[in-house]
């Protein structure tokens, strides 16, 4: 019994196993490593922007001078998130401004199509490894099927050199061979896992982010409001 128990452990059936199934498992394996690294660095990410985005839209409230405001968020590390998307704004605005010709219509225009491109690159942020993550939760699982199927079939190509399949004959090979199944789900269900509790983070960062330029623009326009543009 002592015997079988050693020739069932895991390390032993991975040992065991073909090359091929061996293969499988270390891709697995990789791809699990490689998720786990990308869960934890982009969960930071979207930790930091929802930090960040609640630091400036208190301070982007209570502060009524946007030049002032802009001043306080200069260096180089606070360019990202709703800061970088504040910054492209009002930059665009004190641009547009300058040319008298523009009426007020066309001012809000520019900085509204300035705060959309601006938008959209923090978006292409928030989404970055979610394809991976998406990728390895969906195929993990059939690479690790593979690997069992090709497993099994070893293994009953194994039984025809034996003259009486017994329990112990057929156990070790199938063994060795759900292992790479275990690992592909291993793989598997943390990548989606994470990959849904992200995707929703980074739309929800997304709807703020054009509420915000909504109610940037709205301040803009107030400021317009008390200066004279020239008409076409």
């Amino acid at each position: 019994m002592q015997a079988t128990m050693d020739q069932m452990s895991v390390w032993m059936l991975i040992s065991h196993a073909s090359v091929l199934v061996k293969v499988v498992m270390l891709i697995l394996v990789l791809s699990s490593v490689v998720s786990w690294y990308l869960i934890v660095r982009h969960g930071m990410l979207l930790r930091g922007q929802e930090q960040l985005w609640n630091r400036f839209l208190k301070n982007f409230r209570q502060q009524k001078d946007l030049n002032l405001l802009q001043q306080d968020y200069q260096q180089p590390e606070q360019q990202k998130g709703v800061v970088s998307i504040f910054q492209h704004g009002v930059d665009e605005y004190h641009q547009l401004i300058k040319d008298e010709q523009l009426t007020t219509s066309d001012v809000i225009d520019g900085v509204e199509r300035r705060l959309l491109s601006s938008i959209s690159e923090e978006e292409e942020k928030l989404q970055q490894n979610l394809t991976f993550l998406a990728t390895v939760g969906s195929v993990s699982p059939y690479i690790g099927l593979f690997g069992t199927v090709w497993g099994i079939m070893n293994a009953f190509i194994g039984l025809s050199a034996v003259e009486q399949a017994t329990l112990n004959t057929v156990a070790p090979g199938i063994a060795e061979a759900l292992i790479a199944t275990a690992i592909g789900l291993f793989a598997a269900i943390p990548a989606v896992v994470a990959y849904n509790r992200f995707s929703a983070r980074a739309d929800k960062l997304s709807s703020r982010y054009y509420g915000f330029a909504n109610e940037l623009q709205t301040r803009i326009y107030r400021l317009l409001g008390h200066t004279e543009r020239t008409l076409r």
